[in-house]
């Protein structure tokens, strides 16, 4: 299997009915999680300056939770497979869920987990994280690759969204980029502004470039991708993950395809926009080219490279051709697994239904339903195909106990072992402390 560590972050849309207010609501739901250290133990420690001692903490499944700008956010634990990624992804929807209910909190707090705030046009973020060796042959020709693949994959990644936004002008630009849309298949694709960038706030990039392995520096990388969508169909999920593990195992072996866009920001823009095929794109030489085309250049290579290594390899060549194959012909194949395909069916239906247009404001509403977390409610995970991607017999362990084949093991023994017995410690990823007794680092995020 692919020797890859991967983790995601999830920032949490938050719909209050009032008199309930999202200052007060976040936090009862954080403390009830780390209450006499229920799925955790709290932070002791100031984090930074915006995340001080009581903020969030680490969960004894490897994760964390903790509210960041106003947002509940829930990080998985380092993770060697794409399917344990998926797994605990929902895990943090499962955690979130119990407390709501414990809270008696359900007909007044919904969480969603989308990207975009319909009604101030603000977003927030699903960030992934990729261990890469520090020795990985980051060349130019690569590094152009490798986004050409993070922009292409778009298609199939993408979770859909009402709407649009009309981003502000580059530099030196005077006329904007693109015009209004109905209906999207990124929902951050109208955000990002930049192909490398160092901060995630401002100037949002397909590829965040700080340097922050959380690991041992001398060995480790991490690359941090902010422009994805937070999927909902598991299928969705698993191919993001999967194909871009994927593709990094390429990066190691200085196998990758040449491939190199015109301009990735525009191009993921554009292809955000393009709703049937043909997705033309613009190459760097001048030339145009199919991104189904270029992205089955992709899948050829790690077909050729990686084929039989392993059983979630397999699973995931076959996942990947099917939907490439269903975005070149027929796109109704891609119902139950492919988030944007399935939200714009669904729409579709319903507007013909209740005879509006599109643009009506109700689609708004069901654009977020389509993102609910709870099984009973969502209108996405109601159409997904699991049958593969997800076993939901395993999700409850998931809540609690952390993967057996990462560092996310020994820092949750670790945390066991200091439950109830310290009155101060440190929690990091890399690092357990217990001032004046034992610090343990965990440089390596392989060793369990």
């Amino acid at each position: 299997m692919s020797q890859r560590i991967t983790g995601l972050e999830t920032e949490y849309g938050c719909l209050i009915q009032p008199p309930a207010q999202i200052q007060d609501v976040l936090p009862r739901i954080r403390d009830w999680l780390f209450e006499n250290d229920r799925y955790g133990l709290i932070d002791l420690h100031d984090r930074d300056w915006d995340e001080p001692a009581g903020n969030g903490g680490f969960l004894f499944n490897g994760g964390r939770v903790y509210i960041d700008m106003g947002h509940m956010e829930y990080c998985t634990p380092e993770c060697a497979s794409a399917m344990d990624v998926v797994r605990y992804d929902r895990a943090g929807d499962l955690l979130l869920q119990e407390a709501v209910r414990a809270l008696k909190l359900q007909d007044k707090v919904s969480f969603i987990r989308n990207n975009v705030d319909h009604y101030t046009g603000a977003t927030f973020g699903c960030h992934e994280n990729y261990s890469l060796d520090r020795k990985a042959p980051l060349n130019e020709k690569n590094v152009l690759s490798l986004l050409a693949f993070l922009t292409l994959r778009v298609l199939f990644t993408g979770a859909g969204r009402v709407g649009s936004i009309r981003p502000s002008r580059f530099r030196g630009e005077v006329v904007q980029r693109e015009e209004a849309a109905l209906f999207q298949i990124s929902q951050r694709a109208d955000y990002i502004q930049n192909d490398f960038f160092e901060w995630v706030q401002h100037n949002r990039a397909i590829i965040n470039t700080r340097d922050e392995p959380l690991a041992d520096p001398r060995q480790y990388r991490r690359l941090h991708l902010i422009h994805g969508d937070s999927n909902v169909l598991p299928a969705t999920l698993f191919l993001k993950v999967g194909t871009t593990r994927l593709v990094l195992d390429l990066l190691d072996e200085d196998a990758l395809p040449t491939v190199a866009l015109q301009d990735a920001v525009t191009t993921l823009r554009q292809l955000s926009r393009t709703l049937q095929p043909p997705w033309c794109v613009s190459l760097a030489d001048g030339k145009q080219a199919d991104a189904v085309d270029l992205m089955e250049i992709f899948y050829n290579k790690c077909k050729q490279h990686f084929k039989g290594r392993d059983q979630e390899t397999d699973a995931l060549l076959q996942l990947w051709n099917r939907v490439i194959n269903a975005l070149a012909s027929d796109m109704s194949g891609l119902l139950g697994l492919v988030d944007w395909v399935t939200k714009e069916h669904l729409l579709r239906k319903f507007c013909e239904s209740e005879e509006l247009e599109w643009g009506h404001p109700w689609l708004e509403s069901q654009d977020l339903e389509f993102h609910h977390i709870d099984p009973e409610r969502s209108l996405g995970l109601c159409m997904a195909e699991t049958k593969g991607f997800w076993n939901p017999s395993g999700l409850e362990s998931a809540m609690s106990e952390p993967p057996r084949n990462s560092r996310a093991h020994a820092r949750s023994r670790l945390m066991r072992e200091i439950q109830g017995k310290e009155s101060s410690y440190f929690l990091d990823w890399e690092a357990v402390e217990v001032p004046n007794q034992k610090r343990t680092r965990l440089l390596n995020p392989f060793q369990p």
